[in-house]
């Protein structure tokens, strides 16, 4: 196919393996595709992936990003769901990590682009919006099987106490998380597929450097690696703070603020996913994106480049952070939602040893180890819920027999919800003193929170506001000029106390629970 005439735009469906896919002037040919059926678009020599979306109807793709996605490591993502366990209470919560992932690349360009054309004194280059969009595509590497459900119920009783090192803190000990493994993950995309090369073409193409020697360049690319793992998991810093980062300079301190936004919560990851997990729950979202992306303002504060946002919108975001709470409340942690993850995560510690995965050199891991080898970790998704399901081995009949269960709809029941603020240590205490004769095993306690995103606090008191007259001068709004019927209070606590016991069993659990402890 010859190259595109300026301003023509082709529909086509083509297929595409990483290694062949945009060699810049020729779609690819050979296997069916597993991006998507899309327009190529060419944009500057740059040929753009542009592709429906039920979110953000046409998204806009730079060939570097759609080279990530047609890798193993992304493509892993198809098989992991949003919502964990929370798709066998909504039937249409079926939607997975890879679609949220690529509308947060997405987001991430929209905003950085408008904030590139409103305020051209920022600098804002074509690759800081490239490697911005990289660190959105790849913010969610990391996650395992069924989502939260693994590395904030599953890890924390397979592996308690063990701590690990980020890549971008050196010196850390840190509790897993997702974002540790993301950006273990995102070195290991990059490598086995040898995108190295691809990173710096498109780095070359987008700040006009060929006169750079090829030593620099690579100083360069290193930089720019670096740079997306901070942001892919940036620190929580304040006015008064030195500055941790190495990829940019204070003087862009907003690009960490655009995927995942320590000081406010306000970011493009939570956008695409209230939009998105809204859509497929059924939800009514009252948050508008799209408005609050035209009234963004990148504006000094406290010595900080910050994004700030119209003083009029502050209603939008307020709708926001209670779509957040909704979302919690209704979905994220509902009740028999919650019986459900509690009993995958019995079902994967019960298999925990049983299931071996191949890792780098041929070495094995459990399901709790192939965190530290990503090799194995790639191969690990939704996918073992079914290994177990189906097994027919002898170790796996306990986990088997737990998912046997959930598939006959015999889940772990909520005895009781109470409110209270004391902590769970001091609750599960009380309650094994009142179960006497009763093995603890049997009982799960779950503490539940919910909030705006920043615990008790008011995030609205950590943005900073401009208006129409004064764009350069920023300032809170307190609640009390916004509404008097707002919230005062943002967090509520609940403990919930599920029995693991069959349907049989259910009326004594319920007798004694109540007689015995009178919350």
């Amino acid at each position: 196919m010859p190259p595109l005439p300026k301003g023509v735009t082709v529909s086509l469906t083509y297929s595409h393996s990483s290694a062949e896919l945009h060699s810049v002037n020729k779609p690819p040919a050979g296997r069916a595709s597993v991006t998507t059926v899309g327009i190529l678009r060419t944009e500057r020599g740059v040929k753009m992936l542009v592709f429906n979306d039920p979110i953000h109807r046409s998204v806009e793709l730079h060939p570097l990003l759609v080279k990530i996605i047609d890798t193993p490591q992304f493509q892993r993502l198809r098989n992991i769901k949003q919502l964990g366990g929370k798709y066998y209470v909504y039937p249409g919560a079926s939607h997975n990590r890879f679609e949220h992932s690529i509308g947060v690349a997405f987001l991430a360009g929209q905003l950085l682009q408008t904030l590139k054309e409103k305020q051209s004194d920022l600098k804002i280059t074509k690759w800081d919006i490239l490697c911005v969009q990289i660190a959105g595509l790849c913010h969610d590497l990391g996650h395992g099987p069924f989502s939260h459900l693994f590395d904030q119920m599953f890890i924390p009783k397979a592996r308690p106490g063990e701590t690990f090192t980020p890549k971008t803190r050196p010196g850390s000990k840190e509790k897993w998380k997702h974002e540790i493994a993301s950006q273990e993950m995102f070195d290991h995309l990059v490598n086995e597929n040898n995108l190295r090369s691809a990173f710096r073409e498109a780095m070359v193409h987008s700040l006009n450097e060929e006169e750079l020697d090829a030593e620099e360049l690579e100083k360069q690319l290193d930089k720019d690696l670096y740079f997306i793992k901070e942001l892919i998991y940036p620190y929580k810093i304040g006015p008064q703070d030195e500055w941790p980062y190495k990829g940019r300079t204070k003087e862009k301190a907003f690009l960490y603020e655009v995927v995942s936004n320590k000081r406010n919560e306000i970011d493009v990851d939570k956008w695409d996913y209230f939009a998105r997990d809204c859509h497929h729950l059924g939800m009514k979202n009252n948050f508008d994106h799209l408005r609050l992306i035209k009234f963004a303002r990148v504006c000094e504060v406290d010595g900080q480049m910050q994004i700030c946002y119209r003083d009029k919108e502050v209603f939008n975001l307020y709708n926001m952070f209670n779509t957040r709470f909704c979302l919690y409340k209704q979905a994220y942690l509902h009740r028999v939602g919650n019986a459900i993850d509690w009993m995958i995560t019995d079902a994967f510690l019960k298999a925990d040893g049983h299931i071996l995965i191949e890792g780098r050199g041929g070495r094995r891991f459990t399901l709790s180890t192939a965190i530290c080898d990503m090799v194995a970790y790639t191969k690990l998704t939704d996918n073992v819920f079914y290994q177990i399901l189906n097994s027919t081995s002898q170790e796996l009949e306990e986990a088997r027999n737990i998912l046997d269960r959930i598939m006959c709809r015999e889940l772990y029941f909520c005895l009781v919800e109470i409110r209270s603020e004391q902590n769970q240590e001091d609750i599960e205490a009380e309650w094994r003193e009142n179960i006497p004769g009763h093995n603890p095993d049997n009982y799960v306690v779950d503490s539940v929170k919910f909030n705006y995103g920043m615990g008790g606090e008011d995030p609205i008191r950590h943005v900073r506001f401009y208006s129409k007259e004064t764009p350069n001068e920023t300032r809170t709004i307190e609640s009390a000029e916004v509404s008097h019927l707002l919230p005062t209070q943002f967090q509520e606590s609940l403990f919930r106390f599920y029995t693991k016991r069959s349907n049989e069993d259910l009326m004594e659990d319920n007798d004694h629970f109540r007689r015995e402890f009178p919350h």
